[in-house]
């Protein structure tokens, strides 16, 4: 009996490929350092050649449109100018003005804790419906504090909230453990992250879905998806519900957002294992192939951690009650998950966006990857209560070890360098922001290359949707049989012109 193979598209993989080598002066980089890297301005730039060389480059690529249909260049510029246009003073560290942060934050969830518990009480406030409405605003609230606690960890994780290693780990592992976050396993792969944003293969944190990937969850094959009716505003609602409340604690669970390339791992831990619930891919167990070897003391750390809190949590329930824990800390706590979601995993709001490009592992360096990001404005709430963890996304991601207080003052050093490749949307502050958080659920749901790219552009990859929202997905032609001998039928798949 013939047999068919699953249609791939060529331009589709995240595999090198000779349609995707470079065109320009500007070589991928496979790996760079823990922080910003190194990189000579000839390696990365195309300011020393002519007009009319930038011409032919940019032809090479062919025309790259963004997802509004914007056309879309090729960052040009290096680390180096982005380093050396930061004043100095911004990469100054203090450990007390750190610990003076933690110190507010902690001070603001124990405060918020006694006034309620002391004064919200059916002695003070007989009616049960306003005591309740009042509790429902307190878990808001420490949900607030709480996700503040968690960016002064993630500063303590990347080395930005004092120039001590040792203090840092050992804030960060106290400020982490208490939110049930493993400290150093999120730490470990959240520094991959930023080594790798937005790259294709290698991006540990968020790696979008390629058109195949999306029609496959959908039910569909991969050249019908310009055909489908537009997704429901409902659905859309539901599952950015789901999204928000489970998001962070799936992506710790299971690697759902990350890469899934794990065979590569050059110790083997990644062989037979995928991501996804029991695939053995996690932020918890010494032997997932997101960690090497060297590293497995630190996940059993981590994981003691977790495990100490637990214990507290459950002295804590027994003692006092299990409805008090689900609002004194269970129900904030989801409020926390409910941030991360928007700004770590899942949504991931600063690398989800109509404007943003992704790459393919050949094109991709740094330089443009750490671009691929965006700033908000979230008012009050994202500038003081957050520290700024949105604002500043862009300059955090070129030099995460500037620490938050720091971040307004390189931003703006770093905007001349960038130019048009600077990328915010903070019309509309915080409204604006949940707008954005809307937007971006209607209109990327898969990346895929522009339909006019060229060589090295077809290595640039954009956001494409079902809503018929911005530029239209690519036409794709239904799979043609091709026989092979000996071998049965093999299915091949193309855009309309491959088989024109």
């Amino acid at each position: 009996m013939a047999t068919t193979a699953r249609p791939q598209n060529p331009v589709l993989k995240r595999t090198i490929t000779s349609d995707s080598s470079p065109t320009s002066p500007a070589p991928s980089v496979s790996d760079s350092p823990v922080e910003s890297p190194t990189q000579s301005p000839s390696a990365t730039s195309l300011s020393s050649l002519s007009s009319a060389d930038n011409v032919d480059v940019k032809n090479a690529r062919g025309t790259l449109l963004d997802t509004w249909g914007n056309e879309f260049e090729i960052p040009d510029f290096t680390i180096k100018q982005i380093r050396d246009a930061i004043p100095a003073h911004c990469f100054n560290r203090s450990g007390a003005r750190g610990l003076g942060y933690v110190a507010r934050d902690v001070a603001s969830l124990a405060a918020t804790f006694y006034f309620f518990n002391t004064y919200v009480t059916p002695e003070n406030i007989p009616a049960p419906a306003i005591r309740a409405g009042l509790w429902a605003g307190y878990t808001f609230v420490q949900g607030l504090f709480g996700t503040g606690l968690w960016v002064m960890a993630h500063e303590c994780g990347h080395q930005a909230f004092s120039p001590s290693k040792t203090l840092n780990d050992t804030v960060g592992w106290l400020c982490h453990s208490s939110l049930l976050v493993p400290y150093f396993s999120w730490k470990i792969s959240h520094g991959k992250h930023h080594k790798a944003t937005g790259n294709l293969e290698r991006d540990m944190v968020f790696v979008p879905k390629l058109r195949e990937e999306y029609a496959s969850r959908v039910g569909k094959l991969a050249h019908q998806l310009s055909e489908l009716t537009e997704e429901t505003p409902i659905a859309t609602a539901l599952h950015l519900v789901t999204q928000q409340l489970g998001g962070w604690p799936t992506y710790l669970l299971s690697n759902v957002t990350g890469h899934n390339y794990h065979e590569r791992q050059p110790e083997g831990k990644g062989k037979g294992k995928k991501n996804g619930f029991g695939g053995g891919v996690n932020h918890f167990f010494p032997s997932s192939p997101l960690y090497e070897k060297k590293d497995e003391h630190l996940i059993l750390l981590s994981d003691l951690g977790l495990a100490i809190t637990v214990g507290i949590l459950l002295y804590i329930g027994k003692t006092f009650g299990w409805t008090n824990l689900l609002v004194w800390y269970v129900i904030p706590y989801l409020w926390v998950n409910h941030w991360l979601g928007k700004f770590f995993q899942m949504a991931d709001i600063d690398h989800t966006d109509p404007t943003l490009p992704h790459y393919d592992a050949h094109t991709w360096n740094f330089t443009r990857g750490a671009a691929a990001t965006i700033d908000r404005e979230f008012g009050f709430i994202g500038r003081t209560l957050l520290h700024g963890i949105i604002e500043t996304h862009v300059l955090h991601h070129y030099v995460s070890t500037i620490p938050f207080y720091n971040a307004d003052e390189a931003s703006e050093a770093i905007k001349p360098v960038m130019g048009k490749h600077y990328r915010a949307d903070v019309k509309d502050g915080s409204l604006g922001f949940l707008k954005a958080l809307w937007r971006s659920a209607r209109m990327c749901h898969w990346v895929e290359p522009s339909e006019g790219a060229k060589g090295e552009g077809k290595g640039v990859f954009f956001f494409r949707n079902r809503n018929g929202l911005g530029v239209p997905p690519q036409k794709m032609s239904a799979p043609v049989a091709k026989p092979t001998a000996g071998k049965g039928a093999k299915m091949e798949m193309g855009t309309e012109s491959d088989h024109e």
